[in-house]
């Protein structure tokens, strides 16, 4: 007897599923419609100040310049006034710790996808930084810092350094960081101090610092300017297999400094050079670009620089000129080999 009743209620259940499902998936269909529209009307335009925001900053490039009063950042904000066109390019120098740091800033820092660098920055990042060398490209070879290690009369070659209280300028310099490390591949530990140039120089006419060691372009202005004593002299640096990582040769001559080097003589020293360098961006990527347009811009008004009104190191620079140990960007390389093609190409 309650056999029929219960097989009644049974199919009638099974019918009520498949509808019930069916309302179910409906409802949830039309649920996930209305979220879409409501998904849809909730994407706002971007504010006036939010468009011109996004407009500033989509071409801006960040270069770590240096020390305000050092040689780098004042090239770094010639640079940008030439290559500024307003929201299509915007390069922004950035004052730093010293050209040291900037290689630092250029790995770490927010922001920054250029700087001007000292090649033998390289050196510190080794242990640090595996493959330094992949990571880090060049745009430019600026101009070379030359080693001056000025000497009194008693010291007569590098040998007698040792021991001895030498300068290497304050900390953040280029002298300050190439120096101790260009004598320690010579072989000569000697005492250092890290104190301004001038105060050395005065301690050497006194007879208590033994020497000093510059790293800028030639001519430097205090030994130009200045008069010494017979005697006080530049000291020799012979180019050889320790310097070739990073480092060029060159020469100090009569013409540059006429009060300390006979006429027709020379002086043999090394460079160390000065680059414009950006992280080793992936090709496609934002960053990439950024600094692709940055080279575009820099390498075809590179004339305009070089003219009256602007550091007289600009005139010296070779857009093709190479930084030891490190390689190309590739979109300055093909910047530099579409020039060449068009240089054959004319009759």
């Amino acid at each position: 007897m309650n056999k029929a009743p219960k097989s009644l209620s049974s199919l009638l259940l099974a019918g009520l599923v498949p509808v019930a499902m069916l309302f179910q998936t409906s409802c949830l269909e039309a649920q996930t419609a209305r979220n879409a529209k409501a998904d849809t009307g909730a994407v706002r335009q971007p504010l006036p100040q939010e468009r011109e925001k996004n407009r500033m900053n989509a071409w801006t490039v960040g270069l770590a310049g240096g020390l305000l009063e050092g040689a780098p950042i004042r090239l770094a904000a010639e640079m940008a006034r030439v290559v500024d066109d307003g929201a299509d390019l915007h390069l922004l120098p950035i004052v730093t710790r010293g050209a040291t740091d900037n290689l630092n800033a250029l790995l770490y820092l927010r922001g920054v996808d250029t700087a001007i660098i000292n090649s033998d920055a390289l050196e510190e990042y080794k242990i640090q930084v595996p493959q330094i060398q992949s990571r880090i490209t060049y745009l430019l070879n600026l101009f070379p810092s030359e080693l001056h290690i000025f000497v009194r009369p008693e010291i007569t070659s590098l040998q007698d350094l040792a021991g001895k209280k030498v300068n290497f300028n304050t900390q953040g310099t280029a002298a300050a960081y190439s120096g101790p490390l260009i004598l320690s591949r010579l072989g000569i530990d000697v005492e250092k101090t890290f104190i301004p140039h001038q105060l050395a120089l005065e301690q050497m006419r006194k007879g208590e610092m033994s020497a000093v060691v510059f790293i800028t372009s030639k001519p430097v202005d205090a030994f130009v300017r200045g008069r010494w004593e017979a005697g006080f002299k530049f000291l020799p640096v012979q180019y050889d297999r320790r310097f070739e990582d990073y480092y060029l040769p060159a020469t100090l001559d009569s013409k540059e400094y006429p009060n300390l080097i006979k006429q027709g003589e020379r002086v043999s020293t090394i460079a160390v050079p000065t680059a414009l360098v950006s992280f080793n961006w992936p090709p496609r990527s934002n960053r990439y670009q950024r600094v692709a347009r940055l080279v575009d811009y820099l390498f075809a008004r590179i004339d305009r620089l070089q003219a009256p009104g602007f550091d007289p190191k600009w005139q010296s620079i070779n857009l093709a000129a190479t930084v030891p140990g490190l390689a190309r960007f590739q979109a300055a390389q093909e910047w530099l080999d579409h020039k060449a093609r068009s240089a054959q190409a004319r009759p």
